[in-house]
């Protein structure tokens, strides 16, 4: 950049020769004066004020010279300043602040770009967490967000990231492990995990007060992309699972084992990334919650008018119901529960306890005015994924009971943040196939020994990913 700079600028030879000039003629009227004066009586201490004056008045120029010699600076700068809001104590290189800032700012040109969460295993060590921000910054890429757990060997920082649109995953996942970080965590985000933390967890929290079918959706929401597992302590059979945990639970790297509240133990699943004690320790908070509130469900109800005329009530329902469903299954037929529990009839009434137990699902009622119990819809929580189940009194099918409880049952994994939903069922149920196109969503199917598996895709980014009906229709 000197070298540039100094051929740039001109050589000013004339005024070097008049300054020369200047000094000559100086040097000649200070002889002629010396001489004249000198053979004075007064004449050495002329001489003396005289070099004083030159000595003041050379000062004097030279200060003025050096305040006033530069020209005010062109418009080509010859640095770039570093920007002032450099993220996590890192600093931009001339060539990076074109564009970028410490913390991957993207230039207020770009449109578009997606939101990512990231976590990564970095050293507990000074400069580790700038060298991962360095990284970042080169690929234009934006920190909204940044949590870190400590651990007994290492730190786990936790980003919440806005990058240009055209970077992907795998690239993003190179640089930061040439930057340090180890077992990286990638996942698309959306504008809900723009939230601060402590609010994101009282909104968990405040869920689950009110609805104890919110537990396991508050846990996958709090912990990220998990497998949650409810394991009841008795089986539908009635013998004894022997599922059980400690009261401060359990935590074994990628797996943590929290008790039931309601009875056996709820087992979350990562084996991507090993849980920190902190996110153990919010999961236990939520699992504490649940237990001191104790078994509550929303009495939320909705009358509605069948075009016959007649009124029905679709409410939510749990164990409290336990009876009037067993008297629903007394009045239905063999057919009815066969299509329905896709085994032998006898032991339908065992599954209902675990189907109305609001730990494993949500589930809605239909009763008459008089408070007779006709329907019931499941939406249960399998997992990572969602199944939907229906029940209709033969005396009340074909009135549109079964497609309004699938609707509002769709209408709750959508607000659950469930990518979609399948059902379980048999070809020849011709009411059930046409309840789930009736939803207008996109449909897979999948016939495996006279099993049929209809999945719903509730969002487009699930639309384009593989189903699996297969596993589903063994389970």
């Amino acid at each position: 950049m000197t070298s540039a700079k100094s051929a740039r600028r001109p050589h000013h030879w004339r005024r070097d020769l008049i300054e020369l000039a200047a000094l000559f003629t100086a040097v000649a009227v200070a002889d002629a004066i010396a001489n004249l004066i000198g053979h004075q009586p007064d004449g050495p201490y002329l001489l003396m004020a005289s070099a004083v004056a030159l000595v003041a008045t050379a000062a004097f120029h030279t200060w003025w010279a050096r305040r006033h010699s530069h020209a005010p600076p062109s418009d080509e700068a010859d640095a770039v300043p570093v920007g002032a809001g450099a993220t996590a104590g890192t600093a931009t290189t001339a060539g990076e602040a074109e564009g970028t800032d410490a913390g991957g700012v993207a230039g207020a040109g770009e449109t578009g770009t997606t939101l990512w969460r990231m976590r990564t295993t970095v050293l507990d060590a000074p400069g580790s967490l700038a060298a991962l921000c360095t990284a970042l910054a080169g690929l234009r890429v934006d920190i909204l967000t940044l949590q870190t757990h400590p651990l007994a060997e290492g730190t786990v920082d936790e980003f919440l990231l806005r990058a240009p649109a055209a970077l992907q995953a795998q690239e993003l996942s190179r640089k930061i492990a040439a930057a340090g970080g180890a077992s990286t965590w990638i996942e698309r985000a959306d504008a809900h995990d723009l939230v601060d933390t402590p609010t994101r967890v009282l909104s968990l929290a405040t869920r689950t007060a009110l609805d104890a079918a919110e537990l396991p959706l508050a846990l996958r929401q709090l912990l990220g992309r998990c497998t949650i597992h409810s394991l009841p302590a008795v089986s539908v059979t009635g013998r004894a699972t022997g599922q059980s945990a400690p009261v401060e639970g359990v935590l074994e790297e990628t797996v943590m084992r929290l008790r039931d509240p309601s009875g056996g133990v709820i087992s979350v699943e990562r084996p991507y990334l090993p849980f920190t004690p902190t996110e153990f320790a919010r999961a236990r908070a939520l699992v504490e919650l649940d237990a001191r509130l104790g078994p509550r469900v929303p009495r939320s109800e909705d009358v509605l008018t069948l075009p016959e005329g007649n009124e029905i009530t679709v409410r939510r329902a749990d164990r409290g119901d336990l009876a009037a469903a067993r008297a629903m299954h007394d009045r239905c037929s063999p057919d009815t529960l066969g299509l329905r529990y896709h085994g032998p009839v006898a032991d339908a009434d065992r599954y209902l306890g675990h189907l109305l137990s609001p730990r494993f699902g949500r589930t809605l009622a239909v009763q008459t005015a008089s408070g007779r119990l006709v329907a019931l819809g499941h939406l249960l929580w399998d997992g990572d994924e969602t199944e939907v189940a229906l029940l209709v009194e033969d005396d009340w099918q074909r009135r549109g009971i079964g497609s309004e409880l699938l609707r509002r049952l769709v209408a709750l994994a959508e607000e659950a943040g469930c990518d979609s939903v399948y059902a379980v069922t048999q070809s020849r149920n011709t009411g059930m196939v046409a309840a789930m196109r009736a939803l207008e969503l996109p449909l897979d199917y999948q016939i495996e020994e006279g099993t049929l598996v209809i999945t719903a895709r509730l969002s487009s980014e699930e639309a384009a990913r593989p189903s699996a009906p297969t596993e589903r229709a063994r389970r």
